[in-house]
């Protein structure tokens, strides 16, 4: 698991490396955008709605195709289930965490209003311990090599709204975990984002 991890980073980089001199050479004003987010995503097999923050990143290849990054933090969910076994009922409950870290392609109109297509790789982390404190997600982080890490495929499209170099996004796709086959779950974020 641990070298699943470096691979992925590793192609991050690469990416990274690779699409970042094509974005800065572009004469235009138009090189990429970051930006944060409100994060929704409904957990189909836990039933859970479970709500976040994130950020993310983007360097143009050209005003159509945007190289994107971005990961975020869904914060504590408790969750309660009750089992009954020989006329004895035990009730458990699990603080249940997400984090999601997505790269891919954004395939995208021009304009001040644009709309968007995408599909991004990457991986989702549950994490289940203890009360949300500020040194939960730095453990979470830690638990992506050991924890319960599934690979993510997220198909989605969208809608921008831009004033010069600010701007709001909305986006809605449908996270794929592969745990034991296709896990479907709906994804919702909008928020700001400023291009440069």
């Amino acid at each position: 698991m641990k070298y699943k991890a470096i691979v992925i980073i590793g192609i991050v980089v690469l990416c990274c490396g690779i699409f970042v001199p094509t974005a800065s050479a572009q004469d235009d004003k138009n090189h990429g955008n970051f930006g944060i987010y409100l994060d929704y995503t409904r957990l189909t097999l836990a039933k859970a709605n479970m709500f976040g923050i994130g950020g993310r990143v983007g360097f143009n290849i050209n005003p159509h195709v945007v190289m994107e990054g971005e990961m975020a933090w869904d914060f504590e969910r408790r969750t309660t289930a009750t089992i009954t076994t020989s006329g004895i009922t035990n009730t458990f409950r699990s603080d249940l965490r997400l984090l999601h870290g997505l790269f891919g392609p954004k395939f995208q109109t021009t304009g001040p209003v644009r709309v968007f297509l995408l599909v991004k790789g990457g991986l989702l982390n549950f994490g289940v311990s203890g009360p949300a404190t500020p040194g939960t997600f730095a453990n979470q982080i830690g638990t992506i090599t050991d924890g319960d890490t599934n690979g993510v495929l997220y198909p989605g499209g969208g809608v921008e709204f831009n004033a010069g170099h600010i701007g709001i996004r909305a986006e809605a796709g449908d996270e794929i975990y592969f745990d034991n086959g296709a896990n479907h779950n709906f994804k919702l974020t909008a928020g700001p984002q400023i291009r440069f």
